[in-house]
């Protein structure tokens, strides 16, 4: 799809034009000036000229790259801007590659690596120059060598790149190939997880990109949006108050017996079968013929942009800019008052069986700063009236002073509705006279014509017009929490995972979201509410808020021992809280927080929480959040989102997730995941996320030291051969170890290990903490890794090479020769580096099976082929060791040799582990126990406690960063031709001796899985 910016000319309205225009589109010769190239988004303007007439360009006339053309079946455009010139690229700013904290590490490993092959190879061409000057001086007699080198210095110079050439191989190259295709497969694991796949819309999981697998493992914080990530953003109109009385299902106000029994819409033909609504007195009141509950309906059913398309006498479909207009809408419908058309210049509207056609003066739309929508519109009798509709702060600062008693008996309905987390719009109109009008119609459109102040003018404009409203009453939308959304937040929570909902509500709504999903409870010991307007007050707040998480209460008398305290409680406040804390902030707050000197405190007192919550805040702002929490915590972070305003934040974290939603498919372009719904978060990072963070780093750990011990032996060989870069192996195997013999099983390794199964990763939260510690691979599990393999290659080199000293095979014949060496130490190898991965190995599969076994085997196959006279003839000068296979492990003493190596290469880590897993047993470990006990008895519930709660807080709708479709209505261009738990844990047992326990492991597993039994169903 082309990335250009398409201007619909307003100019093929013209009647008069239309026809030449439609058979010759080249005859359209006109003219564009317009603003130069720049990246605001929503600001456009410029003038076409079209023979004599100049029509007037704004933004409404642009599309962006993937906009969707409704209503009509084409159009005339033109290029304005392309290529860099367009405002899609002109707000693209540099791409940053993602790179996982793994790869930064293994760049600095593989640095570190390469610096130990350059210390090994100078010792070693250090003792080759002493060797010669020493030793090899007595060789020249009858070797030409003194042609060639005619200094011990020269010779070691020469050694060094010799060694650099043979040591090169612990240089793991295969390394970052092998990682690859691993994440690869962790990506289609994703990808093939049926549980993560939503039946309802046909939407699987998607992996975007395939190179942050391990990175799931690590996520310590996590941002989300609410509105269609937490929440369905499918509105259903719940309640309303109208002219001071409550309709709808509210507490103990409704019968029960009308609860259980939706009112039935059958006598309305057009009704949304899916519309339910529990209260039958407002049918009545419709019925009765109350003449407010008619007006509040009307206001429904014409203050709105909602297309509509009539395919059938008794099919009516809407289309909507939000579902919070459908819903409104919709619910205008199912009671009586249905919007069925509209033109340019009219709406109409079936009124209780009645079709009413409104002559539409004028559109005043909607804005992120105006927070409300007007529509003027003349009824059939003459009459003009002005309907309103927006958030209750911005309204009632409007309204009539007759509207004051029932503006106060309103607000209260509108708390109530707030406290059970329900989006609220209050609803106005007046009455305006001709003269008034056209006074102010001359005043709209001298604005609307100017380029210049335009959007304040037309501002200006509005407010003139929308004073002394009178009040009708408020809707109640309710946006349903998506299916899970509760579990998964508690869930994530037990994993240590800190979350923060960066949402555009209002406070008190995003609050009580916050308490439907268990982001908020009663049990916590504080929620602080950061509202300040001013950078003092903010910064007051915060630091009362630090000080309390700490403990502190500051002496004015001792002011010096306070903040001596405050510094020392600072440098590990995350790790200093016990308690439970949430913090509340708004967005004029979060402005002054975000500030560089300011940014310190909020990070320290936000950080501290465990909810954190941004209400009112902009894309930019959810973006500086998301950036600030990863420069100043150094932590990997998560974003998620389902709409064009969470790219920001998706695009700044670590790892950013797409929701499949009713908002469009931008943030799943430019996220890292996608699915359809949020509770599958729980399943991407507590199995898949931690299963991939695990099997990295097991991969990582076993290569290292598989490399290691192949290659030192080398270097230990070196003192032994007059350090003359002469091989231990024959050539063939150098070759064949890392491709053949040895990638299969590690790669099998990588891609299906797993040391618990899928339902104790998420029964056990706490198993994804060592992934955020980092403690399966980092720079002290390398070095332990590379002494690993250094220990095994010593004993690779020196048990062979002791059994060699001076041995005589079975038939009497000396046996110590260099051929019969290498290929027992390498027998050897291939046997230990086997043995370790099968160690290493948790959880087996035929796979597994096959790779490593399979591997041996292979290798006993090509050693022997290797090493047969056939070979040899065809090719002698590549396989000189020609019958040695047959004859080195034809000896017994050979396989003893072989059997003591491997016994102790791999003895002290059997030893090493058994101990470990029986004194100072990881969480891990306590599971594997666990689980084994748990195979003789039925499978456990998994039971999350929820909290309910119930509050008075207020809400206010939740408007979009979009302005409204007012202008486009207007202009006609959108019309078509034809119509014009408690924590899951596992308590650590008290050992008093490893015998002791070691009796004692049976009965302490069906102890602690009682006691676990009672945690979860507790």
């Amino acid at each position: 799809m082309t990335s250009l910016w398409w201007l619909i000319c307003y100019s093929f309205l013209a009647v008069n034009h239309m026809d030449c225009v439609t058979s010759r589109p080249q005859s359209l010769m006109g003219e564009v000036e317009c603003e130069p190239p720049n990246g605001k988004l929503n600001r456009y303007t410029g003038v076409l000229s079209w023979g004599v007439n100049k029509y007037c360009l704004n933004n409404e006339m642009l599309l962006l790259r993937g906009c969707m053309l409704r209503n009509t079946e084409w159009c005339f455009g033109m290029v304005i801007f392309a290529g860099p010139d367009t405002k899609l690229m002109q707000n693209s700013g540099k791409t940053e590659l993602k790179r996982t904290s793994i790869d930064r590490l293994m760049n600095t490993l593989v640095l570190w690596i390469f610096g130990l092959l350059v210390f090994m190879g100078i010792i070693l061409a250090i003792g080759n120059s002493i060797w010669e000057h020493q030793i090899g001086i007595h060789f020249r007699i009858y070797l030409s060598w003194s042609a060639v080198v005619k200094s011990p210095i020269f010779s070691g110079f020469l050694t060094f790149w010799s060694y650099v050439i043979i040591l090169n191989s612990v240089v793991p190259i295969s390394l970052y190939v092998s990682v690859e295709v691993i994440r690869l497969g962790h990506s289609y694991f994703v990808n093939w997880d049926n549980k993560m796949y939503y039946s309802k819309e046909n939407t699987p999981a998607e992996v975007r990109t395939t190179t942050l697998s391990e990175e799931l493992g690590q996520i310590e914080y996590i941002f989300s949006d609410k509105t269609g990530t937490l929440t369905q953003n499918i509105m259903t109109f719940n309640k309303c108050s109208i002219n001071g009385k409550v309709y709808g299902e509210v507490g103990q106000k409704t019968l029960i017996d009308e609860k259980k029994t939706p009112v039935d819409f059958s006598f309305n033909r057009l009704a949304d079968r899916k519309f339910r609504f529990y209260d039958h007195s407002l049918v009545e009141s419709i019925t009765m013929g109350d003449p407010e509950v008619h007006e509040f309906f009307r206001l429904l059913s014409l203050c709105h942009t909602v297309m509509s398309e009539e395919k059938t006498p008794d099919e009516l479909i809407y289309q909507a800019q939000s579902p919070d207009e459908g819903a409104l809408v919709t619910a205008a419908r199912n009671f009586g008052f249905i919007f069925k058309s509209r033109t340019p210049k009219t709406i109409t509207v079936e009124e209780m069986g009645k079709v009413v056609t409104y002559q539409l003066l004028a559109i005043l739309d909607f804005n992120n700063t105006r927070k409300r929508m007007s529509v003027i519109v003349q009824n059939p009798d003459g009459q003009i009236r002005l309907y309103s509709k927006g958030a209750d702060t911005i309204l009632y600062e409007r309204l009539h002073s007759s509207s004051k008693a029932l503006m106060s008996l309103t607000s209260d309905h509108l708390a109530e509705f707030a406290g059970e987390g329900l989006r609220t719009l209050v609803l106005a109109y007046k009455n305006v006279d001709e003269e008034q009008f056209q006074e102010w119609l001359e005043v709209y459109q001298k604005a609307s014509s100017l380029q210049d102040n335009r959007d304040e003018l037309l501002a200006s404009a509005y407010e003139s017009i929308e004073r002394d409203l009178k009040l009708l009453g408020a809707t109640a939308i309710e946006d349903k929490l998506q299916e899970g959304v509760s579990e998964t937040i508690e869930r994530l929570s037990l994993a240590n995972i800190k979350i923060w909902v960066l949402t555009g509500d209002k406070q008190e709504t995003a609050m009580n979201i916050g308490y439907s999903c268990n982001m908020l409870t009663d049990a916590m010991d504080e929620i602080f509410i950061v509202e300040g307007h001013t950078k003092a007050e903010v910064c007051e707040e915060l630091r009362k808020a630090k000080d309390l998480i700490l403990g502190l209460s500051k002496d004015i008398s001792d002011g010096h021992a306070y903040d001596e305290k405050l510094q020392e409680s600072t440098q590990n406040l995350e790790e200093t809280v016990a308690s439970d804390y949430a913090l509340v902030i708004n967005g004029h707050s979060l402005a002054h927080a975000l500030e560089a000197d300011l940014e310190n405190e909020f990070v320290e007192a936000a950080c501290a929480c465990k909810t954190v919550i941004c209400c009112r805040v902009t894309p930019l702002q959810k973006a500086q959040v998301v950036e600030l929490v990863r420069k100043h915590k150094k932590a990997i972070t998560l974003a998620i989102g389902d709409g064009a305003n969470d790219i920001g934040m998706i695009k700044s974290a670590h790892i950013g997730v797409g929701i499949s939603g009713q908002e469009g498919s931008q943030a799943i372009l430019n996220s890292d995941y996608s699915f359809a719904q949020f509770r599958y978060l729980q399943r991407l990072l507590l199995v898949h996320g931690r299963w991939s963070y695990f099997r990295m780093c097991k991969f990582l750990c076993y290569f290292f030291y598989k490399n290691v011990a192949f290659t030192l032996v080398h270097f230990w060989f070196g003192f032994f051969c007059g350090f003359s870069a002469q091989t231990v192996y024959d050539q063939w195997f150098i070759t064949l170890f890392n491709i053949v013999y040895t990638s299969l099983p590690v790669l099998a390794m990588g891609l299906f290990d797993q040391d618990v199964d899928e339902q104790s990763c998420l029964r056990f939260p706490k198993l994804y903490e060592p992934g955020q510690l980092n403690l399966l691979f980092n720079k002290r599990r390398f070095f332990i890794c590379i002494a690993h393999g250094i220990y095994t290659s010593v004993v690779l080199f020196f048990i062979p090479y002791g059994a060699f000293y001076d041995a005589v095979g079975e038939d009497g014949n000396h046996i110590a020769d260099y051929q019969s060496f290498a290929v027992t130490v390498a027998t050897s190898l291939i046997i230990v580096v086997s043995v370790q991965i099968a160690l290493d190995t948790s959880y087996w599969t035929g796979i597994n099976h096959f790779f490593i076994w399979g591997s041996i085997a292979v290798y006993f196959a090509i050693l022997f082929a290797m090493h047969s006279d056939g070979i040899f003839y065809l090719f002698p000068n590549h396989f000189p060791f020609v019958g040695n296979a047959w004859n080195s492990l034809g000896q017994i003493n050979i396989w003893l040799i072989i059997l003591l190596t491997t016994v102790a290469s791999v003895a002290p880590v059997i030893a090493f582990r058994f101990l470990k897993v029986d004194l100072n047993p990881t969480l891990s470990d306590q599971v594997q126990i666990l689980n084994r006990a748990r195979k003789k008895q039925s499978p456990l519930p998994i039971q999350i406690h929820q909290t309910h709660r119930a509050s008075s807080r207020r809400s206010a709708y939740a408007f979009s960063h979009q302005e409204g479709f007012g202008e486009l209505i207007t202009s006609g261009k959108n019309m078509r031709v034809n119509n014009i738990h408690s924590v899951f844990g596992i308590g650590k047992t008290m050992q008093n001796s490893w015998i002791e326990n070691l009796r004692k492991r049976t009965s302490e597993c069906e102890i602690q899985l009682r006691k676990n039994t009672k945690t979860i169903n507790h």
